[in-house]
């Protein structure tokens, strides 16, 4: 087991110069351009002393998640499930990191800073005509930004036709999450839970 930096550091090489360059103190145009261009951001959250960690997909439009003139990041809230261990875990710990991720690229951009949940018109606002007003917005001071290398998503062939697998390969989320909570009503079928959740979102984008 290893339980020191010392054996962990032995199994492998030092970093190479540009790994360790590439990280950057805020968004470039680059890194910018990447916002503007990604659908699908991953958050992770920490929360209270001793909490487990947490990560949430939001998505959206591409470009979604707007970058301020001062360089921050801003990810409006949408509807889920209510629980809100994001939201909940940023009061008490505003530590956040963020993957942002294109279809069909497979290079990733990978951002981590601090966040404050903003509820002011100003903040809001920037996202009128787009879509329903969020009630909150997720601002994130950047701290640290890098560009992640394309070996993982390469290796998972994430965008290959040839890895798509049939949705059938698995239960409902509906089936499954009444089998794991022992819920004996009827679940909802997936076409019907698609169709609500299609409702929801043209709702959300003020369709």
């Amino acid at each position: 087991m290893i339980t020191t930096l010392a054996q962990l550091r032995s199994l492998y090489a030092q970093p190479a110069e540009r790994a360790l360059r590439k990280q950057l103190p805020a968004l470039d145009a680059h890194c910018r351009r990447f916002v503007a261009l990604s659908p699908l951001c991953l958050i992770a959250s920490g929360g209270t002393e001793g909490a487990l960690l947490d990560v949430s997909p939001r998505g959206g439009p591409p470009g979604f998640v707007k970058v301020q003139e001062d360089g921050a990041l801003l990810l409006p809230d949408a509807g889920g499930n209510n629980r809100l261990d994001t939201l909940s875990n940023l009061l008490a710990d505003p530590r956040a990191a963020l993957l942002f991720v294109i279809p069909g690229v497979d290079e990733t951009l990978r951002v981590n800073g601090t966040a404050r949940l903003r509820d002011e018109p100003e903040f809001v606002q920037r996202f009128a005509g787009e879509r329903q007003l969020p009630k909150l917005v997720i601002e994130v001071q950047v701290r640290e930004a890098y560009l992640h290398c394309a070996k993982a998503l390469m290796r998972s062939r994430l965008w290959s036709p040839e890895a798509l697998q049939p949705r059938e390969v698995l239960p409902t989320l509906n089936r499954m999450i009444h089998d794991q909570t022992g819920t004996q009503a009827e679940p909802e079928t997936q076409a019907a839970m698609l169709q609500r959740y299609r409702a929801q979102i043209v709702q959300e984008q003020g369709a």
